[in-house]
């Protein structure tokens, strides 16, 4: 490989790299977002309150604000539930139309407001860091177009997430709005986290590294669908969370965690499999794998950030869910399904490697 050639992928992998932890930081500060109860900060979308700069104080808008912008999600609404209708979605539609609590508008509130929009300022750099990872893939093109092609799919699935943002708020943080949204943020994810590793494999070969590799990826394949599982039950806690936040007026935090029901008791209950997997995983890959090596190291980061999202979640049961946790536990939550997908990828090529070495 020429130096022109090796600069390009360096580049590509450096650029790559950048946008998958500006992604998570942008999940950093969506925990923010809800735990602060800002999703309705802006009432509007991509401009807040009907400008690129939102206001500071209440006296910077009319007073029918509420009703000017809860026309607008309402008209809006309207053309989403056709769409659904149209794609054969009848009983999501009917939702969107009939519940009550889509038409609530709240109140002006400068902290909550300046909250939201700094999470979209972060998010619109995280757009011209994912378009830039489409440019820099086109130099790539002639050394592996699939590369170059998921880039550009990425590009798209990126803009189509902008778009899901924006009926998140013009349906007044929908439940499984919210859900889409986040399982959405996890494909962008582990797209970028492809393409970055597919781009290493054109500069560097593959080599045995762990026995048994068949064994570890039915693993791991096995524990990123729990994790995903989870990952959906955990949204369906924090909508509980927020209902529960809601009938007690934001007080009596102590108590919130009584009222969460059944999604509360399996969501916990869940982890206790999660947890057990995760610990087989990592004594077979002790058992198995060279040391000093990517699998070795991914798996040390992998547990580790299982403990820390266990110990959050712990921290919320049993400390009335302080709010600082909340954003945590969804940055580990998403690390993991991250951390997963990567030893996947190590995994699958390890199977690779050793069917080729059997075969010859």
């Amino acid at each position: 490989m020429n130096q022109n050639k090796f600069k390009q992928i360096s580049s590509f992998r450096r650029i790559s790299l950048i946008t998958v932890i500006a992604v998570y930081f942008l999940i950093l500060v969506g925990g923010v977002v809800r735990s602060t109860g800002s999703g309705m900060g802006c009432p509007d979308w991509p401009k807040c309150f009907g400008s690129w700069v939102p206001p500071t104080h209440v006296d910077q808008l009319p007073n029918d604000y509420q009703d000017i912008y809860l026309a607008k999600r309402v008209k809006k609404n309207e053309s989403f539930a056709a769409q659904l209708a149209s794609l054969g979605f009848h009983k999501k539609a009917d939702e969107i139309k009939n519940d009550p609590t889509i038409l609530i508008e709240e109140e002006f509130n400068a902290v909550k407001t300046w909250i939201e929009y700094v999470n979209r300022l972060i998010g619109a750099v995280i757009g011209l860091l994912v378009l830039l990872t489409f440019y820099r893939s086109i130099f790539l093109w002639s050394m592996d177009k699939g590369i170059t092609l998921l880039a550009f799919f990425n590009l798209v699935l990126v803009l189509f997430q902008a778009w899901i943002g924006s009926i998140v708020v013009s349906t007044n943080l929908l439940p499984w709005m919210i859900t889409i949204h986040m399982v959405l943020a996890l494909v962008i994810v582990c797209l970028l986290l492809y393409i970055h590793y597919r781009s290493y494999r054109l500069k560097n070969e593959i080599k045995f590294k762990t026995e048994r590799p068949g064994l570890l990826y039915g693993i791991m394949l096995i524990s990123i669908v729990l994790m995903l599982i989870q990952v959906v039950l955990g949204t369906q806690v924090r909508e509980a969370v927020d209902t529960v936040a809601f009938q007690m007026g934001n007080m009596l935090r102590g108590e919130w965690v009584d009222m969460l029901g059944l999604p509360f008791l399996i969501h916990r209950s869940y982890s206790v499999l999660l947890l057990g997997l995760t610990l087989w995983f990592i004594y077979k890959v002790y058992k198995y794998s060279l040391r000093n090596v990517s699998l070795f190291k991914w798996t040390q980061a992998y547990g580790l950030v299982v403990l820390l999202e266990i110990a959050t979640g712990v921290g919320m049961a049993y400390f009335a869910i302080p709010p600082f946790l909340q954003p945590l536990h969804l940055l580990f939550g998403s690390l993991i399904v991250g951390i997963q997908f990567v030893i996947l990828l190590l995994l699958k090529d390890q199977k690779k490697l050793n069917v080729e070495k059997t075969v010859s």
